[in-house]
């Protein structure tokens, strides 16, 4: 493997071979991109980028998921009310509806790997700094800048999905869910060790040492083929194929590699062009809602915990009359997470996986569209039935099938969003799809930490609404992308 990393550090500076184009003497045979990554197939170069693209979901799910479990301890430091609290995960979901847009327009016109490699060192920069925030105003910000940089971590995963052969796609990517699902159970274990005796800030520090650790590695993973061929780098682009092709231990296709047609890259009118239009209307919706479910569900976990809102759960203790001490008298006490809350929260993010078979088996046999609505259909019948007054446990294994559902959510629309748009396009359709899709993040923290606190139906059917909105959206999708070879340009 030592060896295969090597070959494949060795084509990162292929990305600057700049080459005049040249069209093919008359009669000679040529290929394109797509039909030398299916010629070359499956193999050992692709097992390292699954290795080292994937691990990015362990980065970006720690990052993520960090206000979950720091929230009872900011509140309690800083005397936070709930829209307070609820504000913090707002504003790092405003950095990455930002900065996704920003990164994903840059990827399209300057390379994938760039943008991603930055992206990197922006988040962990920023994060590092979080844990010397001297207040609560600092602290938000800086978790904004945060965000910011995680958005950019989206490149990884279309930098993968332009790598695989068509019939990997549907596979291999939806198991890159087991990175976050480690990145989500990681950042949950630090905490309920870190928490308790070194505390938040920390946690923090320790949460960025995965960023820093896969920095070192990116060398090992090239440019895009695709995105290479796409500016007028064939030369580029032919040297990182042969290099893909020798370690897989395969043979390129016969003739000379065929360049498109240049075109402008990067450009939002192409994301409504008539032939997108209805498409990324549709997949907008859809973002916000699965963003809206998602994390909705994550932060209503940890509410539901810290708050003990369990139908039949012990009373919370009556304060004492006499108690004049500056807790007791502030609008907001400390209510931190004990083991079994860590416990709770484990055995919910672990739900995360356990519908990834079924997930995969859909999304290859029934298609992305039906696949992503009946999961969606699911999900916000799950939701509907948090309603019912059952026990601790029962909780529990709602939000077990919860997070599977949402997490399966997320799997589709992914791919899907990877594989409708072509390559001059596709970094800008997922940076705009990210962006919507953060708003129904930033939505959530006011309806599962405010609105929740007020009336508990209430804010289990609107989420319910949201879901079945996306189901309607995702099974009227005018495209369907399973089995499709990804497209050049419009």
């Amino acid at each position: 493997m030592a060896t295969a990393l090597k070959e494949a550090e060795n084509a990162i500076g292929l990305e600057e071979i700049h080459t005049e184009r040249q069209e093919p003497p008359k009669g000679q045979k040529t290929f394109t991109v797509q039909e030398a990554v299916e010629t070359i197939g499956f193999g050992r170069f692709h097992i390292a980028l699954f290795l080292i693209m994937g691990s990015t979901g362990v980065a970006e799910a720690m990052e993520i998921m960090l206000i979950a479990v720091v929230s009872p301890l900011i509140r309690c430091e800083w005397q936070l009310q709930d829209w307070q609290v609820a504000l913090v995960t707002t504003m790092v979901f405003f950095g990455y509806m930002v900065f996704s847009i920003v990164l994903g327009f840059l990827a399209d016109r300057y390379g994938r790997w760039k943008i991603l490699l930055l992206s990197f060192l922006w988040a962990a920069y920023f994060s590092l700094l979080t844990s010397l925030a001297p207040s609560y105003i600092w602290f938000v910000f800086l978790r904004a800048m945060v965000g910011g940089g995680v958005s950019g971590h989206a490149q990884g995963l279309i930098i993968k999905t332009e790598f695989l052969p068509t019939k990997y796609r549907g596979y291999m990517l939806p198991l890159s869910q087991v990175f976050w699902l480690a990145g989500s159970l990681l950042i949950i274990g630090l905490a309920s060790v870190v928490n308790p005796t070194i505390g938040w800030r920390w946690l923090i520090r320790i949460a960025s040492i995965p960023s820093i650790l896969l920095i070192l590695v990116f060398k090992f993973i090239p440019e895009s083929a695709r995105y290479n061929v796409s500016t007028g780098n064939v030369a580029a682009a032919l040297a990182t194929l042969q290099m893909i092709a020798k370690m897989n231990g395969a043979a390129m296709p016969e003739g000379v590699l065929k360049e498109p047609a240049k075109g402008r890259r990067g450009r939002f009118k192409d994301l409504i062009h008539p032939k997108y239009l209805r498409t990324t209307l549709q997949i907008w919706i859809i973002w916000l809602g699965i963003a809206f479910a998602y994390y909705g569900v994550i932060l209503a976990s940890a509410e539901l915990l810290e708050r003990d809102l369990v139908c039949g759960s012990a009373a919370p203790p009556v304060q004492d009359p006499g108690d004049d001490s500056e807790e007791s008298r502030s609008p907001c006490h400390c209510r931190l997470f004990g083991p079994a809350a860590y416990q709770t929260m484990i055995i919910s993010t672990v739900g995360e996986i356990a519908l990834n078979p079924l997930n995969i088996l859909g999304i290859n046999f029934l298609g992305r569209r039906l696949s992503l609505c009946i999961t969606m259909g699911c999900t916000a019948l799950f939701f509907l039935l948090l309603n019912i007054c059952t026990s601790s446990t029962g909780m529990t294994g709602f939000l077990f099938m919860l997070r599977a559902l949402v997490s399966a959510n997320f799997n589709t629309i992914y791919i899907y969003t990877a594989e409708v748009y072509p390559t001059t396009m596709r970094a800008l359709g997922m940076g705009t799809s990210g962006s919507l899709c953060r708003v129904g993040a930033m939505v959530a923290p006011f309806i599962s930490q405010v609105l929740m606190s007020a009336s508990f139906v209430g804010a289990l059917c609107l989420f319910s609404s949201m879901c079945i909105v996306c189901a309607i959206s995702a099974f009227t999708l005018p495209i369907e992308t399973k089995g499709v070879a990804l497209q050049v340009c419009i």
